[in-house]
């Protein structure tokens, strides 16, 4: 058998939308029903997987074991579904190491920010994914989100890092669309959005898909959005896009996941409740939220 090191896992297609999920809680532990109810709802909309233990997943503030039950959960709940898992560190063997015991592991690949706190040069950021691609038995998304990890990654390093037979995709959070346009055009990488506001410009001009927190709700319009931009529909994408817009913008008013969550809870999904530091949404912004997700239901096709 080859190792991780000298073969490459099969690339997978990433295309169209993905959710990002939420971890609940209850009363300070992971709620298990509401995570397999919720992703029992999700998985009979037209997305394309989920993305566990994410930063909208609160990972940082779950411990390796809840991580793993939370996998676990996910994967009775929806077996069907494709699974991306989330991967953070700042410790390259630590985290070469969690890679390497995901050999075997039913997942579509990980998603893998850089090195949180340390803010290395682009030449060790580099460095740093191309060592856990060698390490990693599965496809590597490159998780660009500079405003988490105190790093961005420049159009350079990503253009060299997409020279790598692991690394197949990327979740666009970085903040310069010149960039993302770079690598659309490149074609080695899948963009994926990762800022849920610049789905509809970073399909339109040719990412394969999104990574959308908002896709909790709203999830068919959603994806119906991705679907006809990607078919070149662009009057019939915008006339569904631009409703979801103020939603949108409700749903990152505050630190992300509190207001998503606010909205599942007002929808009776589960509690609302985050992990510290984190607190939960106002309650002027829940009722806003759940007023215009109601209003957005009544009206599918607006």
């Amino acid at each position: 058998m080859q190792s991780a090191s000298t073969s490459a896992p099969a690339t997978p297609d990433l295309s169209g939308l993905w959710v990002p999920l939420v971890t609940p809680f209850r009363e300070g532990a992971v709620d298990h029903a509401a995570l397999g109810a919720l992703v029992r709802r999700l998985a009979a909309e037209p997305i394309a997987g989920f993305v566990v233990c994410g930063s909208t997943g609160e990972a940082a503030a779950l411990s390796d074991a809840e991580q793993g039950a939370v996998l676990a959960t996910v994967a009775r709940a929806a077996p069907g579904l494709r699974r991306v898992l989330g991967v953070c560190g700042h410790h390259l063997a630590d985290t070469a190491s969690r890679l390497r015991a995901l050999q075997g592991a039913d997942l579509a690949g990980v998603l893998l920010p850089a090195p949180l706190y340390i803010r290395p040069s682009q030449a060790g950021l580099v460095d740093w994914f191309q060592q856990l691609a060698d390490a990693s038995p599965l496809p590597v998304i490159v998780y660009d989100i500079p405003y988490r990890t105190g790093s961005t990654l420049s159009r350079d390093s990503l253009l060299a890092l997409a020279a790598h037979p692991r690394i197949v995709g990327i979740k666009d959070c970085g903040g310069d669309f010149g960039k993302t346009r770079a690598l659309i055009a490149d074609g080695r990488l899948q963009v994926l959005a990762g800022e849920d506001a610049q789905i509809f410009p970073t399909v339109a001009e040719g990412g394969c898909g999104a990574i959308a927190a908002c896709a909790h709700v709203q999830t068919a319009r959603l994806a119906r959005v991705i679907a006809l931009l990607r078919e070149g529909r662009l009057p019939e994408a915008r006339a569904l896009w631009q409703p979801l817009l103020p939603l949108i913008e409700g749903l990152f008013e505050e630190p992300n996941p509190a207001p998503v969550k606010a909205l599942l809870s007002a929808r009776g999904e589960m509690a609302d409740e985050l992990r510290t530091p984190m607190t939960t949404a106002g309650v002027a912004l829940k009722a806003r939220l759940l007023a215009l997700d109601q209003a957005l239901s009544a009206c599918p096709g607006a």
